[in-house]
């Protein structure tokens, strides 16, 4: 079984980040951005790490609802400073979202979240009954 993502696509990323520059620069438009996010299945269960550097912990939801994870929180943007010049300014803030579709043998009464150096990473366990367990053979 896999993780699936009901995130977007790198395309729909890139039309996003248009749109959402080109209502930036009228002076309208909610700052949204995605945080990039791997997901990954070992023996023991599926991984989700997202990448949210400069963020506080505290400002970062984690729910299991229905089969889905949902990660969600706000980055703060920095403030501008009218005495600078900027020549690029890609480090955003805002809300995000992002879901994940959880397979049925996840255990969700034991999932576990950790957050060091701007990753933060979800552990969700297989059910016992589903892991693989080695069978020895005996001989007669």
């Amino acid at each position: 079984m896999t993780l699936t993502t009901s995130s977007y696509s790198p395309l729909d990323v890139q039309i996003d980040k248009f749109f959402n520059d080109a209502l930036r620069a009228v002076g309208g438009g909610v700052r949204v951005w995605t945080p990039a996010c791997n997901t990954f299945e070992d023996e023991q269960g599926f991984w989700v790490h997202a990448a949210l550097p400069g963020m506080d912990r505290k400002s970062i939801q984690i729910v299991v609802e229905d089969g889905v994870l949902i990660l969600k929180g706000e980055r703060k943007e920095e403030a501008s400073d009218e005495t600078r010049t900027y020549f690029a300014r890609e480090i955003g803030g805002g809300a995000f979202s992002r879901s994940f579709r959880l397979p049925a043998n996840v255990d969700t009464t034991k999932v576990e979240a950790t957050y060091k150096d701007g990753i933060l990473s979800i552990a969700l366990p297989k059910r016992e009954e589903s892991k693989p367990r080695r069978i020895t053979i005996e001989t007669k």
